[in-house]
């Protein structure tokens, strides 16, 4: 079974995310979405929030594409991470060149903790390539219009965030 793991912090998941976990579910049996514990980013959603999020998003998603994809809060490093779902394969998104300079160290690093495990980079979709959560975030608390950049679920989220 080709396990892959897409990590990120998903605060909040985004049509650029599910465009990348709609994709990936092509090249992976199983896919695991590794939801970061990052409290130095101080997200806007509880870990529970983003989990709950990512689960009903994703439960559409796996119906659409007939494979499994599971939801995994982590806390450690990204390698170990992979190592602990089973992972071969890590699977990134890049919408910018400023990505990719980032990911490429990272891609590094891992690759000297973990060569066996292999980083794909997935390009975002051209409609959806200027959308990062930050600036959904900054939108949503100024009053603006986010259905273009996240799903109906997720928009009332934010909504009810910034009341």
């Amino acid at each position: 079974m080709r396990i892959g793991l897409y990590p990120g912090t998903f605060d909040p998941v985004t049509l650029g995310h599910v465009d990348i976990i709609q994709r990936a579910m092509a090249l992976v049996d199983c896919l695991v979405i590794g939801v970061a514990i990052n409290r130095d980013k101080g997200p806007l959603f509880s870990l529970e929030e983003r989990v709950g999020m990512l689960q009903a998003e994703c439960a559409a998603i796996a119906a659409r594409c007939g494979g499994e994809i599971r939801v995994h809060p982590f806390e450690n490093l990204l390698i170990d991470c992979a190592r602990d779902v089973g992972a071969g394969v890590i699977i990134r998104g890049l919408r910018a060149v400023a990505d990719f300079e980032y990911e490429f160290q990272m891609v590094g690093m891992n690759r000297a903790l973990d060569a066996s495990i292999e980083t794909v980079f997935l390009m975002a979709d051209a409609r959806r390539q200027a959308i990062a959560s930050k600036l959904v975030k900054e939108i949503a608390r100024l009053g603006g219009d986010v259905s273009k950049f996240v799903t109906p679920a997720v928009r009332t989220a934010l909504e009810q965030k910034y009341r």
